[in-house]
């Protein structure tokens, strides 16, 4: 046994000697990039099932195991056989399974959460200017909301789908299913009770970016029932992507808790491994180590001067031929399907990836970040799951496809409304003379902006419009609302929001989608956790990608912190230089073989120089790339 796989097979002790039914212990895993943690704990569960699987199924329990996306998921599946020992799923898949049952005290949450929301709109109201834009939005959400309340004793079983659309008066969001399973497990007693004696033992994969009130639910509760539940937490905080998780996840446990890490990295080679412990070692102290049989690996550092760039695509395919050359690689050639592109910022692949229009004013919500880069944000799984398929059959004149979609999604053929229809063969028809309608919008080339789908969408009736679209649909984009207009106090940011994004090209939606579906030439950040790639250029550029929560150009050392900056620092708290550190080292710990990253700065100098001091990079791997361009 050489001396990576001792180590591991010691995280693998520990962390078994944790699942113990009769002494449980809970942990917290340390598992940096590329450490094998799928590995770890199928391993781990294997082991369970042929020592004490018995024991668990006599006692009519089972291991509950959250993973952070449903591929990861289909494959510990896949992996442990598909046995029913253990419940593996989604947090979402999992938080409904918990609170579905109890219907009562779903319905009386959203009673009381609805009350609340309404509230606040009708004090919003009150507030506000009778005709203007603002109040008119508001009066749709209002209108919603006092019919949600008025039909909420009607409605007899409340639905949701994990994985798909959740429209519909008895559907449920993503979001209020995490808010309901946070509460229930935090107020109630019986819900902690049932927990823990249907799963006594709960892991949870990439626990750093798990939302943090349902993790504090479970701390809560791993804390009144210590010696019936065990909790184990995987994850890596220098990896947290999203601002919705829990900041200081790892950081005092309690002390009966086991700390095991896998120091090996598995993934990349050595000099990669040298580079991104350099990148955390100004924080932590954790430094993983390659396998004994690691390649070499080639890593280089592109300074281009941004004060004078003439085409950035161009700069970028020198950098590709000059990688070719320093890693005798000839795949490194173009910049194709061989060579991941990841940008630290989304902006930048918006931009790059043209949709830029649609993306941009959805993403500077803090509100809206997070649910758009996942692809759950509510509106856009409508957007992207409904309305996208059935345009991509339209015009594919895929009849079968259409049919499929309008009898899955549309009120149109919805079964009830068929059987109460005195022709149904008319309303089939009519149905057909919908999509026809609709698919006119793009007679003679055209392409119609989103909000001119949607609003045809709404008026034809072929879907029914999720709540937070619905005042967008009564807007239009020639509107001049001029001195009508409230004060900017008065605005809905949100709506405001929608209404920016959805009047860009419709096509923007399909470039949107294969973004976030992992499809384009650029990775996203959710999209390339776990992921690995032989060669990887990473693009850092702070001008185009205006952002304020990250700054690569005070990362390499071009900027200096602002006063803010340091107090932060000073008293402990998240900064900006934290967010930016930890999306640099996700994205360069995804390299198997070469990695090449392009820094645009306004201070070329000074990021040679910060980056060589703190030793990140050597002489020979800092290129220069105005030299080139100046030959």
């Amino acid at each position: 046994m050489n001396s990576s796989t001792e180590l591991s097979a010691s995280a693998d002790d520990e962390i078994y000697k944790c699942l113990d039914l009769k002494s449980p212990k809970s942990f917290f895993l340390f598992a940096g990039a590329g450490s094998g943690k799928t590995r770890t704990l199928v391993t781990i569960l294997n082991k369970f099932r042929t020592e004490k699987g018995k024991e668990l199924c006599l006692n009519g329990q089972k291991i509950a195991v959250i993973t952070y996306t449903n591929a990861a998921s289909d494959e510990i599946k896949r992996r442990l056989e598909f046995d029913s020992t253990f419940i593996v799923s989604t947090i979402h898949s999992f938080s409904w399974e918990l609170i579905r049952p109890f219907q009562h005290d779903i319905r009386e949450w959203i009673r009381k959460n609805t009350k609340t929301e309404l509230k606040k709109l009708e004090e919003e109201q009150r507030r506000g200017r009778a005709g203007t834009k603002a109040f008119r939005e508001r009066e749709e959400q209002i209108k919603f909301k006092r019919n949600r309340l008025k039909n909420l004793d009607n409605i007899s079983r409340f639905t949701y789908n994990p994985n798909g659309i959740n429209n519909g008066k008895e559907a449920l969001n993503h979001a209020e299913v995490i808010k309901i399973t946070a509460d229930f497990l935090s107020l109630f007693p019986l819900m902690q009770k049932i927990l823990i004696s249907s799963y006594p033992i709960l892991l949870i994969d990439e626990s750093q970016d798990t939302k943090k009130e349902l993790i504090e639910a479970f701390f809560k509760i791993q804390e009144n029932f210590p010696d019936k539940f065990s909790l184990g937490l995987f994850g890596d905080t220098m990896q947290r992507i999203y601002t919705d998780g829990k900041i200081d996840l790892g950081d005092n446990l309690p002390k009966d808790w086991a700390k095991p890490a896998i120091i090996t990295n598995y993934r990349c080679p050595k000099r990669v491994i040298t580079l991104i412990n350099k990148i955390r070692s100004d924080v932590e102290e954790h430094e993983q180590k390659p396998v004994d049989n690691a390649e070499d690996g080639v890593v280089r550092l592109f300074i281009v001067d941004s004060n004078n760039i003439p085409d950035k695509d161009l700069i970028e395919k020198n950098i590709s031929s000059l990688m070719a050359e320093y890693t005798s690689d000839s795949l490194w050639e173009s910049l194709n399907s061989n060579v991941k592109i990841l940008t630290l910022e989304h902006h930048m692949a918006a931009r790059r990836g043209g949709f830029f229009e649609f993306f941009e004013p959805l993403y500077s919500q803090d509100k809206l970040k997070t649910g758009l880069l996942d692809g759950n944000l509510s509106g856009i799984s409508f957007l992207t799951q409904q309305i996208l398929p059935l345009v991509e059959a339209m015009r594919a004149n895929n009849e079968f496809a259409v049919a499929k979609i309008m009898r899955e999604y549309s009120e149109l053929l919805d079964e009830e409304n068929l059987k109460e229809s005195e022709t149904p063969i008319e309303q089939i028809k009519k149905t057909g003379e919908s999509v026809d309608s609709l698919l006119k919008l793009w007679d003679s080339g055209q392409e119609p902006s989103l909000l001119e789908v949607l609003q045809l969408v709404g008026e034809l009736n072929i879907f029914p419009i999720p709540e937070n679209l619905i005042p967008v649909t009564y807007y239009s984009p020639d509107e001049d609302l001029g001195d009508d207009e409230e004060e900017p106090q008065d605005k809905d940011e949100i709506i405001d929001a929608w209404r920016a994004a959805l009047k860009c090209p419709f096509n923007q939606l399909e470039f949107y989608t294969d973004y976030i579906s992992d499809k384009s030439a650029f990775g996203t950040h959710q999209g390339v956790k776990g992921l690995e790639f032989p060669r990887v250029m990473v693009v850092i550029d702070d001008e185009e990608a205006r952002g304020f929560m990250f700054s690569y150009e005070k990362l390499f050392g071009a900027k200096d912190l602002s006063d803010t900056d340091i107090r932060n620092i000073n008293e402990g708290k998240e900064s900006g230089i934290d967010r930016t550190r930890r999306l640099f080292y996700v994205t360069c710990s995804r390299a198997e073989k070469s990695l090449a990253i392009v820094a645009y700065t306004k201070n070329p100098e000074a990021v040679k120089n910060h980056v060589l001091s703190e030793e990140w990079f050597s002489e020979d791997e800092v290129i220069d790339m105005n030299l080139f361009l100046s030959e």
